[in-house]
């Protein structure tokens, strides 16, 4: 091989090695010829081992994959398929991705293969679906506060009256209907969070802060019999949130996460930070895309979120606790979303994590800058 081909096979490497997406190149026989190093990862594998398994080894057997490539060899066309399950033992359980295959002219029946793994997207889709439930209590919210709390002061009010002259066993039935119409109130205070419209106070947040006075509040209160364990990178930016705001977020979550482990001895709650750069979500009614670099996630090791709540989970009103109202969550996605950020669960038998993605703090460009660019970054 000459010394440009090598450099254009070098160069090719690295470019491959760059896209943030499993590729790999099925040869005429089967084998792996090619693997970047995403592909490494999602396989589990080196490019070394791939390249002694055919494709058919590496993936769950009947799988449209192999029909996929196959296709591609017959019309020397590229191929697309949405939502295809990859799930295996060695893959990972709920392995959904969509595939892009395309023939390669240079390399006679191979066929190059682009991974691109759903979770992401699906989890975007039903952030929105978060977002617009929020929205539906916002408006429940704003209606409750006036048409039920008025009527119930004026319940109160009558049960206390009437309990000045009733009889002891009377007496009993006025303070039910006090306590109850209390209670009711307590529920539409819960509520008038929703209505809350006002735009955030957002500033550069220290989000280690934040999660040690989580930490020091659960310790001292609801888990004070549960080991908190951090896992966090010291290295990471600011957020660009609001703080008293975060606090309520990672408390609702932790709380989450102490009811779940509950009396169990060897019940231990993680709070862990990272930065995963590459996450880019659309701006509602713009054109302009934001980054989510900061992870930052809540993990339990209790018996998990059942299959049949856990798509729902953030929509108001749905609880598995006998006297939950089924708000805290629901107000977790409302905070997160009005932060520009996406929030998702994510659970097994073994535990569960909700993980919370959000805006890294940019400084502001001089203003000399800002003229020359039109306030662009």
């Amino acid at each position: 091989m000459s010394a440009p081909v090598r450099d254009m096979a070098a160069a090719a490497q690295i470019v491959l090695n760059t896209i943030r997406r499993p590729v790999v190149m099925v040869g005429p026989e089967g084998f792996i010829s090619f693997a970047n190093a995403d592909a490494e990862d999602f396989f589990r594998s080196s490019a070394a081992i791939l390249a002694r398994n055919r494709l058919e080894q590496l993936i769950p057997f009947g799988s449209p994959l192999l029909a996929l490539v196959d296709q591609v060899r017959e019309r020397a066309a590229p191929v697309n398929e949405y939502r295809v399950d990859v799930s295996s033992p060695r893959l990972g359980i709920e392995k959904v991705v969509d595939l892009y295959a395309a023939p390669v002219p240079e390399f006679p029946g191979s066929v190059v293969v682009m991974f691109q793994e759903r979770s992401m997207a699906d989890k975007i889709d039903r952030q929105m679906t978060h977002r617009g439930a929020a929205r539906s209590v916002t408006g429940l919210a704003s209606m409750l506060a006036h048409e039920i709390k008025n009527p119930l002061s004026g319940i109160r009010g009558a049960a206390q009256l009437l309990e000045l002259s009733a009889s002891d066993e009377d007496r009993a039935l006025t303070r039910l209907i006090t306590d109850e119409t209390d209670r009711i109130v307590k529920l539409v205070d819960r509520m008038e969070v929703f209505s809350d419209e006002r735009p955030i106070d957002r500033y550069p947040v220290n989000i280690h802060i934040v999660l040690d006075h989580v930490k020091a509040v659960a310790a001292n209160g609801f888990a004070s019999r549960i080991r908190i364990v951090e896992d966090y990178d010291p290295s990471l930016p600011p957020v660009y949130a609001n703080r008293d705001q975060l606090v309520q977020v990672f408390l609702n979550l932790v709380k989450n996460a102490a009811e779940a482990i509950a009396a169990d001895p060897q019940g231990e709650i993680t709070l862990s930070t990272a930065f995963r750069p590459g996450i880019r979500v659309s701006v509602p009614g713009t054109q302009d895309r934001v980054s989510l670099p900061l992870e930052f996630c809540v993990h339990d090791n209790g018996p998990g979120v059942s299959d049949d709540i856990l798509p729902i989970l953030f929509d108001p009103f749905i609880t598995t606790k006998q006297n939950g109202s089924g708000l805290g969550l629901a107000l977790v996605a409302k905070i997160v979303g009005e932060h520009g950020g996406i929030v998702e669960c994510e659970s097994t038998p073994r535990g569960t994590t909700f993980r919370v993605l959000l805006p890294a703090w940019k400084e502001p460009l001089p203003a000399s800058t800002a003229d020359e660019t039109g306030g662009r970054p």
